[in-house]
């Protein structure tokens, strides 16, 4: 009797958990995976297996490397990380909501070591959502790739391209907090603030502080501690040292950096070109907020950037140029499948490592966005001390009319693009460039297009 009682009572548990079960809606399915190995090289670990290549890195996954190690991962919306010896990390969070990039959250940890953050698309688009942690610090981004050293006690953080935003653990920032701390004592550091001849700019914190200190030493940077390998992607500021690489993932020599020099020009014609252009930037259009926001001597600063990030949202940056678009009617693709555009006006220059940028001409240039298919490309050539050199780039439009590739050492590219198409009647379009020409020199500028 006792025996068929506690059968009775079991079935009825099974029974009830059984409709408990068929009355749950099923859960949206969570993106796990926040992006694969790319690189994997001596003692490189993805949670207590070695890593290999093609493996995905899902999150909450525990990335270590040992003396000889080094870890490369594609992020899933195309940017990178990068894990140097004697390091120890953590991807706490990495999903994207593509049809709401204010709903993405991207939460990585660096225990200790040295790791490089390139920011892909979706971070880009949800940059007050992104978190780097250390140890002792909160850093978020402006954009777009910067290197960081930890360990306990001290982190030291460089910007290769873009910018970002520290900040120390205290009242108002904890690691348990999303995207950059909003506190008084926060700092932002943007590339390519030191000057030539100047060494490069870092910001450091020691566990305790909220401020961060800026220095200006090279023996502290990242790179000095645990350097990077010939192939990682190539560095696009002169804040970080020079260009690490020539070369693609697989190690290789990308052709497209080494076939692109047109026929030479004569000094002489290069020095009377740059005197046509005019003194001061195109007039900017009613969206598109551009300029250069870094002074050389040649050519002064003429947009104060901080002042224009408070009203206008950025979407190009580098060393010297900025781009960024006024708030207002939501962008919305053309009912026409592809346009063409022309340039209507542009800066840019070309600088020698440890040397001044000088000015640069952009000839037959060419823009074109495909909205059937969400792609563009832009060629142009730029004239600089008596060469003509060819540089071309083709990526992804966003559905917010932003433009980018990710590197400019990958696939039909050998410049890095970063652009955005006007909103409601703006009709115009533009794009700041960076593009490593050689070991020496470095190529920036900003453009403005019209229909």
């Amino acid at each position: 009797m006792q025996t068929r009682f506690l059968l009775q009572i079991l079935v009825a548990l099974l029974l009830s958990a059984s409709l408990i079960h068929a009355q749950t809606p099923a859960l949206a399915p969570v993106q796990q995976e926040a992006g694969k190995v790319t690189l994997a090289m001596g003692q490189a670990f993805l949670g207590i297996q070695s890593a290999q290549v093609g493996a995905s890195v899902n999150i909450g996954a525990e990335l270590a490397t040992g003396a000889d190690g080094y870890l490369y991962i594609k992020t899933t919306d195309g940017g990178f990380f990068i894990l140097r010896p004697n390091s120890r990390a953590r991807v706490l969070e990495y999903t994207i909501d593509p049809a709401q990039s204010a709903n993405s959250r991207f939460k990585i940890e660096l225990n200790r070591g040295v790791a490089r953050s390139i920011s892909g698309d979706a971070v880009k688009k949800s940059r007050q959502n992104f978190r780097f942690n250390t140890p002792v610090a909160a850093i978020g981004v402006i954009g777009t790739d910067f290197t960081v050293f930890t360990d306990d006690q001290t982190t030291r953080v460089a910007v290769l391209s873009g910018g970002i935003v520290v900040s120390g653990f205290g009242a108002g920032c904890g690691p348990e907090g999303s995207g950059p701390c909003n506190v008084a004592s926060q700092r932002q550091l943007l590339a390519g603030t030191s000057g030539p001849g100047q060494a490069p700019e870092l910001l450091q914190i020691s566990r305790g502080q909220m401020a961060p200190q800026l220095l200006r030493d090279a023996t502290l940077l990242p790179d000095a501690a645990t350097p990077p390998r010939a192939d990682e992607p190539a560095k696009t500021s002169s804040n970080g040292g020079n260009a690490s690489t020539r070369s693609n993932a697989s190690g290789t020599l990308n052709p497209s950096l080494t076939d692109t020099t047109l026929a030479p020009i004569k000094a002489s014609q290069l020095d009377a070109l740059v005197q046509q252009i005019p003194p001061q930037l195109p007039p900017v259009p009613s969206t598109l907020v551009w300029g250069r926001w870094q002074g050389i001597a040649e050519k002064p600063a003429d947009l104060d950037l901080i002042h224009a990030m408070a009203n206008n949202q950025l979407f190009g940056l580098n060393s010297y140029f900025a781009l960024l678009r006024t708030p207002g009617e939501a962008w919305r693709a053309p009912q026409e499948a592809a346009a063409s555009f022309v340039l209507q006006g542009y800066a840019a220059q070309v600088q020698a490592d440890g040397a001044a940028p000088t000015l640069a001409v952009l000839e037959n240039a060419k823009l074109n966005v495909n909205f059937a298919n969400s792609s563009f490309n832009t060629q142009f050539e730029l004239l600089t001390q008596g060469q003509r050199i060819a540089r071309k780039a083709e990526g992804a439009l966003a559905n917010d009319g932003s433009f980018a590739n990710t590197s400019q050492f990958l696939g039909n590219n050998n410049m890095l693009v970063q652009g955005v198409l006007g909103s409601g009647a703006d009709k115009r379009a533009g794009y700041v460039f960076q593009s490593r020409i050689d070991d020496a020199r470095l190529a920036t500028g900003v453009t403005l297009w019209s229909k």
